[in-house]
């Protein structure tokens, strides 16, 4: 029996997607021969809170849990906001917010705290983790990031007790998307780099959730050749299992000949379909009936042109929904929305939209991947965010998804594969 310590700073209640990965993978392992520890943080205000997945945690896993300096507290006093007042997750990093308040905020986020607005946990957690080692030992450290602070984390207590570490990096580190119209200081740039460099240096093993990131770090880091792995992001077969593979909701509540569109997860202003959005008012315009659903958030900058070109009338946005009412949503839908932001991101949602079986859009910019994904299950089209995509509004309804290959990526599977990992350190 191994005693694996898993780091992650978002685990439920918090409604944070990151989280479903971590969860589901420590879920399937198998009970007979890894004891899973849990290293979170007592209580975070950013995200909302999904009290639906508290159901996959086992009683039996041990938990321990320490405070967290939350600068989004901060945050909300210095721009004027309420302690309970929800943040958008664009809104921290937006540029558009000409503010000096938001500037300066802005900048001490992006510069004094590196690698990121979490690393306040930091202290913490490791007092934490290395008060329970002596008490109770454990063989395997495990991190998630984002934050990638939580692998600062895993690479102490890994120097520390000589144990082995495999950071798991969800979206790249130092180059993050978000991070592209920011200004980081030199510094900071370097103090960053030089983070990201000693963790994956210390790593036994680093995961990936898609090859093309994957490929970008063995192309910066000669020495991650042979211990390097891509575990796809996935999706929980035990969401659906109440859902057919063929599931096509009755939709007795929506208008007759009425096609819904739905986006799932948070999308932010560089994520903007304009040309989806042009070809939808066109649908429309010729008598056909679209509505757009959002679940999640929006930003600002994508509603204001949805709204410049006529389409706000047929746009509904129902906010954060908890994990289950999302599926269900997205399970109805007509066709799903997938936009994927570089050419390094595969969107988690992904993976639920293909095992849904309806027809998917997606967008990004030389996002090879996504596509191969996309096409290799015969589950819809991507095209890049300035091209037309009259195409798929011509032809979704031939649409019809390889469910074999789509069960390839149930988390169930991909865990099996992270055991095998865990078994060779």
């Amino acid at each position: 029996m191994k005693k694996v310590l898993f780091i992650t700073y978002f685990w439920p209640p918090s409604g944070k997607a990151s989280l479903h990965w971590p969860l589901d993978i420590i879920r399937h392992l198998p009970k007979d021969e890894i004891e899973p520890i849990i290293l979170t943080v007592k209580e975070e205000s950013f995200t909302q809170k999904d009290e639906s997945l508290l159901k996959k945690v086992d009683p039996a896993w041990v938990t321990i849990k320490s405070n967290a300096l939350e600068p989004f507290n901060i945050y909300r006093k210095f721009i004027g906001k309420k302690k309970n007042e929800k943040l958008i997750a664009s809104e921290t990093i937006s540029t558009e917010n000409k503010s000096l308040t938001h500037k300066i905020s802005l900048w001490i986020r992006l510069n004094l705290f590196i690698p990121d607005a979490r690393v306040g946990w930091n202290f913490t957690a490791y007092r934490t983790a290395k008060k329970f080692y002596t008490k109770a030992k454990f063989d395997v450290i495990v991190s998630i990031g984002p934050p990638h602070s939580s692998h600062l984390i895993g690479m102490k207590l890994s120097r520390k007790f000589n144990l082995p570490h495999i950071p798991v990096l969800i979206d790249p580190w130092v180059d993050i998307v978000y991070y592209k119209n920011l200004k980081r200081s030199f510094i900071t740039k370097k103090i960053d780099n030089h983070f990201e460099k000693s963790v994956l240096l210390n790593a036994k093993q680093v995961v990936f959730v898609t090859k093309s990131n994957e490929e970008d770090y063995l192309n910066k880091y000669d020495f991650l050749k042979n211990k390097t792995n891509v575990l796809y992001w996935g999706y929980d077969e035990d969401d659906f299992k109440s859902l057919p593979l063929d599931l096509r909701f009755k939709k007795e509540e929506y208008q007759k000949n009425e096609k819904i569109i739905v986006h799932a997860g948070n999308l932010f202003s560089y994520q903007n379909p304009k040309y989806l959005w042009k070809q939808i008012k066109a649908e429309n315009d010729n008598g056909n009936n679209f509505t757009i659903r959002f679940i999640g958030t929006v930003d600002p900058i994508v509603l204001d042109y949805i709204k410049e070109i006529g389409l706000l009338d047929k746009v509904e946005i129902l906010g954060f929904l908890p994990y289950p009412g999302m599926i269900k949503q997205i399970s109805k839908a007509d066709i799903l929305l997938v936009c994927a932001s570089e050419p390094r991101h595969v969107p988690g949602k992904l993976f639920e939209a293909l095992r849904t079986g309806n027809p998917i859009i997606a967008f990004g910019d030389d996002n090879t991947e996504v596509k191969q994904i996309i096409e290799s299950t015969n589950s819809g089209m991507l095209f890049g965010y300035n091209d037309s995509c009259q195409e798929f509004f011509n032809n979704y309804k031939n649409i019809k998804p390889d469910q074999t290959l789509i069960k390839s990526f149930d988390r169930a599977l991909i865990s099996k594969k992270f055991f095998e990992i865990i078994k060779t350190l």
